[in-house]
């Protein structure tokens, strides 16, 4: 176990215009679940796989505990890697796939066998040990994956999209698992996916990329309760935040005629005499006749207890999606007209021009 440190990591690919990871500076704690989220081509599995020591690093330093492994080869870096397809062996049994690693690192048949046992008694494998991959579900050849990486006792695990593959409810069941594991474990844990909803459930932080670069690194609240900037304000949350540009007046912003008070410290800082505000669905109600802004609802999801109003209002010349969550007893009908108003202590406000937050 150890820490893992990023200082100005740079991973230019041959013939790209830009930079795939650019001057990336993160700092995974010795024990901490570290989740990489964003959209694909952020850079995230790159980021992986540099650590891995499957790519090179163009510029900058990698450190695992104290030892600069930038140059390392990915044997010799005491890691172990869950992939997305398991990369199971087909033709050896359970057993044989969680000990083959350890065989070949010459560990004698006696610690082998203690070591795959310990880990099969935590996953729930004792009975499935001599069946080949071939005869387990796909949540079994995970728990596989991995015990084949617990058993090597790595100072990092490093899981690459390793629930993708799985049906909704089986996600649900095998995240929860690999979160308690590897709290029980104590292993550093960087976790690549591209699901802000595992990232959010999983993590004892999470980072934030998007063409490479480093948007944010958190925890799940704040992340959620205070993006950084505009594009973590649309990517963290589902549904996703509703962000629309509105003009700065006296008193706060104007909202298609509502006046929303806003802190004229906070709008003076704004570039422009614009700005974006940002509300999450729970921040918008539905109000009675005569209040708030006129909404038309495009779709309703019914979840039971609650209800998402997808929909659009104008403000302005400019046409914005919405997202309401309401109610799930008596919602609302598609192609009907509402009203509503945003709860002025939940809204976010971002710079137009550079994306950056003002809000406190």
């Amino acid at each position: 176990m150890a820490p893992v440190t990023f200082t100005g990591v740079t991973r230019r690919y041959p013939d790209s215009d830009r930079a795939a990871v650019d001057q990336l500076d993160l700092q995974i704690e010795d024990g901490e679940f570290l989740v990489l989220v964003g959209p694909s081509g952020c850079g995230k599995t790159t980021t992986l796989r540099m650590l891995a020591g499957l790519e090179e690093i163009d510029d900058g330093r990698l450190f695992i505990g104290d030892t600069d492994v930038t140059d390392v080869d990915s044997k010799d870096r005491d890691i172990a890697m869950v992939f997305q397809n398991y990369a199971l062996y087909p033709h050896m049994t359970v057993a044989e796939n969680m000990g083959f690693a350890l065989k070949i690192g010459g560990v004698s048949k006696e610690e082998r066998t203690r070591r795959i046992v310990e880990a099969a008694r935590m996953l729930g494998l004792e009975p499935y040990l001599d069946r080949k991959p071939k005869a387990l579900s796909g949540g079994q050849r995970q728990r596989v994956a991995m015990g084949r990486a617990i058993v090597r006792s790595p100072q990092v695990f490093l899981m690459d999209e390793p629930l993708s593959n799985l049906d909704a409810k089986l996600r649900v069941q095998t995240r929860n698992e690999i979160a308690r594991l590897t709290r029980t474990l104590g292993v550093t844990t960087m976790y690549v996916t591209h699901d802000q909803v595992e990232a959010m459930t999983m993590g004892d932080r999470v980072a934030v990329l998007d063409g490479g670069i480093l948007q944010q690194i958190d925890t799940p609240r704040n992340l959620y309760a205070r993006p950084a900037n505009r594009f973590v304000a649309g990517f963290i949350g589902s549904p996703a935040m509703s962000l629309l540009d509105v003009p700065v007046i006296d008193g706060g912003v104007d909202f298609a005629g509502i006046t929303i008070p806003v802190e004229r410290s906070i709008l003076g800082a704004a570039q422009t005499d614009s700005v974006t505000i940002g509300v999450r669905p729970e921040s918008l109600r539905l109000t009675g006749d005569g209040d708030g802004v006129d909404m038309v609802v495009d779709m309703v999801e019914e979840l039971g207890a609650d209800a998402y109003l997808y929909g659009h209002m104008s403000i302005g010349e400019s046409r914005h999606p919405v997202t309401v969550r309401t109610d799930g007893a008596a919602p609302p009908r598609a192609d009907s007209v509402v009203r509503v108003r945003p709860d002025a202590s939940g809204l976010h406000v971002f710079d137009q021009k550079t994306g950056l937050r003002l809000s406190a």
